[in-house]
């Protein structure tokens, strides 16, 4: 798949920023997904420009009303002294509103991690800490058509970047997810086609998602491909993606998390 003609992504950096946000409201949209609204003086200059940036959440030990934020060093963040270190995980900001100063983050509640646990008892007034986006990979909205792929861990940024697609492009999107009752509704102004699969496990899931995909056809016109979730399925798709002469350059692939580790992400690129 060679394009003919030139879509450029803009990769853009932000100055690096510590907040400190309150919640506003908490809005469960399935039994393994919450939406957490926050709120706070500190968003004020705020940038999220692409639908797949992602934020560092620092999250508070028990017993803390507030996580322990860093300042910005000379050679990087510097804690206070005398504080533990805050839990932190990354996350996709999924709705920043400038207007209202309201920023919305999706957790996963899919296991008893923390946060996890903290997502799970959210209340308004409660605070967390964030830090970034440190920089935005802006893929053009202007191709043809857009696959999009990735279990839910990947299913905020998904969602986002439906709601962002224009009238006049096609979506296929393929969602795999651990429950039917997960499934999420989805709304894009772009003809959307949407697969979701379920599956118990990782390895159930990286199979059941490259079944679909070789049966998948490619459309015509140019593409890209943004493909997120757990490292194996990533890996698995990404390679097949290039094994059918897909352009690497028209091949975004994260790893959001890895089977059997905490707090792992990573971009595959080679």
């Amino acid at each position: 798949m060679t394009p003919s003609t030139p879509l450029t992504v803009e990769r853009l950096r932000h100055p690096l920023k510590f907040r400190l946000l309150q919640v506003r409201r908490v809005v469960r949209l399935s039994p393994y997904m919450v939406c957490i609204t926050f709120t706070g003086d500190d968003l004020a200059d705020f940038i999220s420009a692409s639908f797949d940036d992602h934020l560092k959440v620092f999250l508070p030990h028990p017993g803390e009303t507030a996580p322990a934020l860093p300042t910005l060093g000379p050679d990087g963040p510097v804690y206070p002294q005398g504080r533990s270190k805050p839990i932190t995980r990354d996350y996709t900001p999924r709705r920043y509103d400038a207007a209202t100063g309201e920023l919305d983050i999706e957790f996963v509640l899919h296991d008893a991690g923390p946060a996890t646990l903290w997502a799970a008892q959210a209340q308004p007034g409660q605070c967390i800490g964030i830090g970034g986006p440190r920089g935005s990979f802006v893929i053009p909205t202007g191709y043809d058509w857009h696959l999009l792929v990735g279990d839910e861990s990947a299913l905020p940024a998904i969602a986002r970047r439906l709601e962002e697609l224009p009238a006049g492009c096609q979506a296929h999107a393929f969602l795999s997810v651990g429950h039917e009752a997960a499934r999420l509704t989805l709304q894009s102004a772009a003809q959307l086609h949407l697969t979701w699969l379920t599956a118990d496990s990782p390895h159930r899931q990286a199979d059941s998602m490259l079944a679909a995909l070789q049966q998948w056809a490619t459309p015509t016109g140019q593409g890209y491909a943004w493909v997120a979730g757990e490292l194996a399925m990533v890996r698995a798709v990404r390679s097949l993606l290039l094994e059918r002469g897909w352009d690497k350059a028209r091949v975004r692939a994260a790893s959001y998390w890895k089977q059997g580790e905490m707090a792992s992400h990573e971009t595959l690129d080679d």
